[in-house]
């Protein structure tokens, strides 16, 4: 979903969004920085022509799981080569194809390209395609890794998530991405087919996968059933709450004819949502509203107990910032994150775009934001999304400073004195307050809160 579609997620599309906690940027950077900088921007002619020809030369990376030379560090990829498979998966009478990237050998066979379409703003779809880094039947590498259900968004499709089940394939996941058939129109009536399937897909194809896995078949073999984490988008990230127990509204069963009623608060089936041996949740702008009425039951987010991970936009008018804060907040018994990208909107986890979308804004808007440039988005997402994956489904103690502990508000974090290299790594407290594993002025234009189990 981008900002120009959908105005029934939420009532919010034109209230003006206050960020608390935003401090004005003044003097951070020490003037040994400075004069670093200045002379790194405006030296020479012949270093600003040799500049110039290195970038005609070596063009930024086509594939968008590799993070740019400007993405903070755990955004790297891992040590594994990526593999890719297709698996069909019976959801409540319906085939849903699974695309299942996951550890492989490195240098196992070509990167594949992946063939996708987005709905266009005729109503036809657009083409895409996307390199990838995954090569398809690749053999898995030995072990057992961590199973992640990715939950994309309402129209979209898994191929433009793929950066990041590649990104975190590389770094030992197993990443299952159901393609979830949502009807290719922007009305309520659709969308309310959709958001009666999302939360029950996302249940569904996570038990099987778990099943397959705990029986040792492909292509889920080396996946670990007792280690499962969920991330989804907008729709996806809605989905992903339900099926880590967010109870639903009663009202959704009338909303949507009846389809939901079994499993709405206090229905017979409400418990086949909730997705067993569930160790963490990403939500990346989720929609907790279908028109006038929230999606979920009154204080139905003291129901989750797994770690969470919110991320969203200060002007996303789709799903509403103050409808993320909101969730976050609600979440009482759980320890709980929200990133904040200030002045981003809705648009912020779908892929780099596509050559032909950049040819119509709609289509353009399907990927990019505004205000931030969205490989920089993508790499800062990578690189928290692994923090707090590792610390909470791996058990990777380390992991933990690089997302507690920190300044709340990205500006104010310093690192006196200035570092000699000028891509040096912050390495965070007690020698910096600039976040951990960002670069000197490249930690701008966000706040990360936390708030522990109640």
């Amino acid at each position: 979903m981008t900002e120009k579609r959908n105005s029934f997620f939420s009532e919010e599309k034109k209230q003006k969004t206050f960020v608390p906690g935003v401090a004005e940027r003044s003097g951070l950077w020490p003037r040994s920085w400075a004069q670093r900088r200045k002379q790194k921007l405006f030296g020479s002619f012949f270093q600003k022509s040799t500049f110039l020809l290195f970038l005609f030369c070596f063009p930024a990376a086509a594939q968008p799981a590799k993070p740019g030379v400007d993405a903070p560090a755990l955004a790297a990829l891992g040590p594994y080569g990526v593999g890719l498979a297709t698996q069909q998966m019976d959801a409540f009478g319906r085939k849903l194809s699974v695309s299942v990237w996951y550890p492989a050998r490195a240098g196992a066979g070509p990167a594949v390209t992946y063939h996708s379409a987005l709905v266009g703003e005729d109503g036809r779809p657009t083409p895409l395609s996307i390199q990838g880094i995954a090569a398809a039947g690749a053999p898995a590498a030995a072990g057992r890794f961590p199973l992640v259900i990715l939950a994309h968004g309402y129209n979209n499709t898994p191929e433009v998530l793929a950066w990041l089940a590649e990104n975190l394939a590389s770094k030992g996941y197993v990443v299952a991405a159901p393609a979830f058939l949502d009807p290719p129109k922007f009305d309520a009536p659709s969308a309310l087919f959709a958001f009666a399937h999302r939360p029950l897909d996302v249940a569904v194809i996570a038990a099987a996968a778990q099943r397959l896995a705990a029986g040792g078949k492909a292509p889920f073999a080396h996946a670990d059933p007792d280690r499962t984490a969920l991330i989804g988008y907008s729709m996806g990230g809605y989905g992903v709450l339900a099926a880590a127990g967010a109870p639903l509204t009663p009202a959704l069963a009338g909303a949507t004819k009846g389809a939901m009623a079994p499993f709405v608060a206090g229905g017979p089936k409400a418990d086949m949502l909730k997705v067993a041996q569930l160790k963490a949740v990403v939500a990346i702008s989720p929609a907790m509203k279908l028109g006038p009425f929230p999606v979920f039951a009154p204080n139905a987010l003291a129901a989750i107990h797994a770690p969470t991970f919110f991320i969203v936009g200060s002007q996303d008018h789709i799903v509403g910032y103050d409808g993320v804060r909101t969730l976050f907040e609600s979440e009482t018994n759980a320890p709980r994150y929200l990133l904040t990208f200030r002045e981003a909107g809705h648009n912020i986890a779908l892929t780099t775009p596509p050559a032909t979308m950049l040819g119509r804004l709609w289509d353009q808007d399907w990927f990019e934001d505004p205000v931030w440039r969205k490989a920089r988005l993508i790499g800062i997402e990578a690189h928290f999304i692994t923090a707090f994956l590792d610390r909470y489904v791996k058990g990777d103690a380390g992991k933990a400073s690089y997302i507690d502990g920190l300044v709340q508000n990205s500006d104010d974090g310093v690192w006196p004195p200035a570092p000699a290299d000028y891509g040096a790594i912050s390495p965070g407290a007690p020698a910096a307050t600039l976040w951990k594993g960002f670069a000197q002025a490249h930690a701008a234009g966000m706040m990360l809160e936390f708030k522990p189990k109640s």
